[in-house]
């Protein structure tokens, strides 16, 4: 088959394009379409594909490519089908659906979510920036929101990255997705455990950026003094970094060598955000690393709390986005932090591998091609 594959951007390589590298070992000669595309912070996980970008992929726009989205709907006008295609793949949580598709080639669309600035999240976003920019943000975000009902019945099937998702799929779109969890990779799963006795931080891993809600874990560990180290970049790390005390570290980007050793002295991975779903916690039950997670969001999905079976849990989840909710969950764990079983929680990872998840959407597909 022909297949075209359309993914918001390719400038960090995060769980959305992850994600599409997984899809690409189904259809290795699929053609990829997006809006931006550095390869030279990308690397070369596209090197076998054709890769056709819109008009806004110029240096100035793709270095500001999360704040200019008014532009977003017209750089997806731009990518123009260069073949006529079997299939159509769009990878969502930004404008991807929303390819023209003029011969009305078959159209599955794997939804992160929909923009969430747009459907739900709004006010949050708004919160986040100057009071003075949030009347011209709010009409973009309105303008943009009418744009994407627009493209909403151009997909022919939407799948869901979570059952989170789906349900908000069905209140935003008013359509019904079926559910395929994202891949974990298999090769997580090939070291054996580390055992170690001595674990002495607390760990954040992941963009940082306000919706991750970092600050809460730094007005935590502020108070606290307990050791915490923050791995990634994003928006807020400079404004975080300098309000945290000597005992919270900012590490940035590190290899995967790097975390590893992070890892083999961490007590627990801290996820203090909504997140539609959350590949980083399960990548890090791979670890046999359990969870503190606030209790909303994807999360529900992936960390198992058993607090009267301790040894069948991946983690504890705390009810507000609050310091004292927070403090009183990683209390908790710690009274409970030895009765944790690793080979248990690496099990559980193991239900969202990448093997799984390929099996599930060829199903999909197949079940979807036969009867279209």
């Amino acid at each position: 088959m022909k297949v075209a594959i359309i993914h918001y951007w390719f400038i960090t390589r995060r769980g959305g394009e992850k994600v599409i590298e997984s899809i690409l070992s189904l259809f290795p000669g699929a053609d990829i379409y997006t809006l931006f595309y550095d390869k030279e912070i990308y690397g070369d996980y596209l090197k076998n594909h054709k890769v056709y970008t819109s008009n806004l992929n110029i240096p100035f726009l793709k270095k500001r490519y999360q704040k200019i989205f008014p532009l977003y709907p017209i750089g997806i006008k731009s990518l123009k089908l260069k073949d006529d295609y079997d299939l159509i793949i769009s990878s969502e949580s930004g404008p991807a659906k929303g390819i023209l598709n003029k011969n009305g080639i078959p159209h599955i669309c794997y939804i992160h979510s929909p923009m969430r600035y747009c459907w739900g999240f709004t006010d949050k976003y708004l919160l986040s920036v100057n009071k003075m920019l949030r009347p011209i943000l709010s009409f973009f975000f309105n303008r943009l929101r009418e744009w994407d009902k627009t493209t909403i019945d151009g997909v022919d099937l939407y799948i869901a990255n979570s059952e989170n998702v789906a349900k908000r799929v069905n209140h935003f779109y008013n359509r019904e997705a079926e559910v395929v969890y994202p891949p974990i990779a298999d090769n997580l799963f090939d070291k054996p455990l580390v055992i170690n006795e001595n674990r002495d931080v607390y760990l954040s891993f992941g963009a940082i950026t306000p919706y991750k809600r970092i600050d809460l874990l730094v007005d935590t560990f502020n108070i606290n003094g307990k050791k915490l180290i923050v791995i990634g970049r994003g928006s807020e790390m400079e404004k975080q970094k300098k309000r945290a005390k000597s005992n919270i570290e900012f590490k940035g980007e590190l290899p995967w060598e790097e975390i590893e050793g992070i890892l083999s002295r961490s007590k627990a991975l801290l996820f203090p955000g909504e997140e539609d779903f959350g590949m980083i916690p399960l990548e890090i039950m791979s670890y046999g690393i359990p969870v503190i997670a606030y209790n909303k969001g994807g999360a529900l999905e992936t960390v198992v709390e058993n607090l009267l079976k301790v040894e069948e849990s991946s983690g504890v989840f705390f009810e507000n986005q609050e310091v004292n909710s927070l403090e009183g969950a990683i209390g908790r764990f710690e009274k409970l932090e030895n009765g944790f079983n690793s080979v248990w929680i690496r099990n559980h990872a193991k239900r969202f591998s990448e093997k799984i998840f390929l099996e599930k959407m060829q199903f999909q597909i197949d079940f979807f091609l036969k009867n279209k």
